[in-house]
């Protein structure tokens, strides 16, 4: 069992987030699984660029990883992210517009 307090993990969870290309993989795997090669295409970077941002959303337990044949698949550990995602555009939208979640 984790040792560690619950805000540590939290946070490792959220810095696992924190790049444009990492949320738009997570955004992409809410639709349902994908080989790296076509989140290589989706990023637009080289697959070893790919591979350290699923590496490391791999080890923040945000993705996992299926093998079949000389292929890896990603899906999202979680399906609950799109929910996270959706808290997270209405707090952008807050910033924006200065609307409360109360409001809403």
């Amino acid at each position: 069992m984790n040792q560690r307090p619950r805000h540590v993990i939290r946070a490792g969870v959220i810095k696992a987030l924190a790049h444009p290309s990492r949320t738009l993989i997570v955004e992409t795997l809410t639709d349902g699984e994908r080989s790296v090669g076509e989140l290589t295409s989706l990023v637009g970077a080289d697959i070893s660029t790919v591979s350290k941002h699923l590496a490391i959303m791999k080890k923040a337990g945000i993705v996992v990883v299926e093998k079949r044949g000389l292929n890896q698949y990603y899906r999202l550990a979680c399906p609950c992210f799109l929910d996270f995602l959706r808290c997270v555009d209405f707090i952008a939208g807050v910033n924006a517009d200065g609307a409360s979640c109360r409001a809403a």
